[in-house]
């Protein structure tokens, strides 16, 4: 699986580079009246693009880590309370076999 990921990152920055390749020109992206950004195109879609992943990945590994909290603190839970019922059983046996 690590090397599907590996191959997968790879076609990534290779379709990347030669995107970065084909289009290195330079663009005039007006922010506010007078204020003029100069920077080549493929710097503005990486950015764009890097501006809209990070907020969902990072909403995506804040679920993450919270539901793998919870899925702990209920395992720990059912085998504590597993390991009360099997010793109340067997409490329960011993006590009927007197």
């Amino acid at each position: 699986m690590k090397s599907l990921r590996s191959i997968l990152w790879l076609v990534i920055v290779a379709a990347l580079a030669a995107f970065s390749a084909a289009n290195w020109q330079p663009v005039e992206l007006v922010v506010w009246q007078g204020l003029v950004l100069d920077t080549k195109l493929p710097a503005l879609v990486i950015a764009a693009f890097l501006l809209g992943l990070v907020p969902m990945w990072l909403v995506h590994r804040t679920m993450r880590w919270r539901l793998q909290r919870r899925i702990n603190n209920l395992e720990t839970t059912l085998a504590g309370s597993a390991s009360l019922t099997s010793t109340s059983l067997e409490a329960r046996k011993a006590s009927e076999a007197s």
